[in-house]
């Protein structure tokens, strides 16, 4: 409706650059900073009556303290690890204790018939069995400690993985807010520098020192500002939602401030992060402990070539009534048992198993080497970021005396208003600029912490 009214309005005006013109356009950009300011309102009446302004402001180790036990994929981890704690606690007490069955039955019958229990014809019978076996000699056993001692090394290192994966999540949430809080700010500021510029454009427009084009242009610019104020504005709203999900809450969670100092060198070189991510980086001790698992499997599919030796015990009472005492017999019995042939079924078990073990240990070997790659990646994104806010920072000290002189030579008459404008979009990049290059630093650093599977001890975030 607006561009219409500023077609037809013009379109009255015969000079081809007449005053009438430039009134009609100061006009629409008038209006469609109205609506701005109008939609500005109604976005802060909605985030008052919805938000209230009440939302909790949470530091970086209470984010991830918080968020951690809401991930699913942490909780599923560490239910892994209890149940690979008790399949490895099993397999031990296979050495010590026996397996026992114990078991009562009571039946009713239509009509009599023998019981063995009291001799004589009887229509209910009840009978009570417990069985013990205990495998004397049996390769299983053995081999089990082995795959369950590798299967809870897996579950510890995926519990670890799982957990820096999802502080990597919280932190990037947490790092949006404080970005989104900050480019706010230089939203803001470049939307007050350009109400600024439009009083001293209109002033020297006023005097005849400037035309009114001058004016216009600033005012273009204030509409721009006012335009990325009000998305920013929106975007930390959202990312104010989302670091609140991710800490447990219904509505947002604000951040609390970080220090501003640069981004510290790493404590480590490149060779020993390597090291240490081969050591104990959760990827490569997942990796190894898949490789084990596998070769113990396959240590007990081969074992069936082996007799299973077995001593078993077993007693059982006979009755009528249902608690039966009549009469019982024990049984102590040992058994061997070898299976010779069945179909292929254990031959096809373990070329299972060696596929298996072979796949895991290609695995294994295929991840290390790669791991030069994964943590140079890693190593030089930190160190390249950390250079990077310097440079940046540098870029905005430049940006800023270049506003000031421009704006100086503006006042005096020595420059065009295209200058400052060029100069005050150019402030405002460097300044978001260096806001995303300080948090993207900060993101490496957690990158390359997961990767390594340990905290630096750099002040550039929390703990765990």
């Amino acid at each position: 409706m607006i561009l219409l009214a500023l077609q037809l309005a013009v379109a009255d005006c015969r000079s081809p650059i007449s005053d009438c013109r430039l009134r009609v356009v100061e006009s629409a950009i008038s209006d469609q900073q109205s609506a701005i300011a109008s939609v500005q309102s109604a976005i802060g009446n909605q985030q008052s009556a919805i938000l209230a302004d009440s939302f909790p402001i949470l530091t970086l180790g209470d984010a991830l303290a918080r968020s951690l036990r809401l991930n699913p994929d942490y909780v599923r981890a560490l239910g892994s690890v209890a149940e690979a704690d008790w399949s490895r606690m099993a397999a031990r007490l296979a050495f010590l204790a026996p397996t026992v069955n114990v078991g009562i039955d009571y039946s009713k019958y239509s009509q009599a018939f023998f019981n063995i229990g009291t001799e004589r014809p009887a229509s209910t019978s009840a009978t009570f069995r417990l069985d013990a076996s205990y495998d004397v000699f049996s390769v299983r056993k053995f081999t089990e400690l082995g795959r369950t001692a590798a299967e809870l090394d897996r579950a510890t290192a995926t519990e670890a993985q799982q957990r820096f994966a999802a502080a990597l999540l919280t932190e990037s949430a947490y790092y949006a807010v404080l970005a989104d809080q900050e480019l706010a700010r230089v939203a803001a500021g470049r939307a007050a520098r350009a109400e600024e510029q439009l009083v001293l454009s209109r002033a020297r427009v006023a005097s005849g020192a400037a035309v009114q084009t001058d004016s216009l242009s600033v005012r273009l610019e204030l509409t721009r500002a006012q335009v990325e104020l009000l998305r920013q504005q929106s975007q930390l709203r959202v990312s104010r939602l989302e670091l609140g999900r991710r800490a447990g809450l219904d509505g947002p969670a604000g951040a609390a401030e970080l220090d501003s100092a640069p981004p510290p060198p790493l404590p480590i070189g490149l060779g020993e992060a390597v090291a240490q991510a081969l050591e104990q980086g959760p990827a490569y001790r997942m990796a190894r402990a898949r490789e084990r698992a596998a070769d113990a499997a396959l240590r007990g599919r081969r074992g069936a070539y082996l007799p299973t030796v077995t001593l078993s015990a077993a007693h059982s009472r006979f009755d009528v009534r249902l608690f039966p005492n009549a009469s019982n017999v024990s049984s102590l019995t040992l058994s061997a048992f070898l299976p010779l042939w069945n179909h292929g079924d254990r031959e096809l078990d373990i070329r299972r198993a060696a596929t298996e073990r072979n796949v895991a240990r290609v695995t294994r070997a295929d991840l290390e080497r790669a791991a030069l790659r994964e943590v140079t990646e890693a190593y030089d994104g930190y160190e390249t970021s950390r250079a990077e806010v310097g440079l940046v920072g540098d870029g905005v000290i430049v940006a800023r005396e270049n506003y000031r002189v421009q704006e100086a030579r503006y006042r005096a008459g020595a420059t065009t208003v295209l200058d400052l404008l060029a100069a005050q979009n150019a402030l405002s990049l460097a300044e978001a600029t260096l806001v995303q290059s300080r948090y993207s630093a900060r993101l490496a650093l957690a990158r390359l912490e997961a990767i390594l599977g340990t905290r630096l001890g750099l002040t550039q975030g929390g703990g765990q």
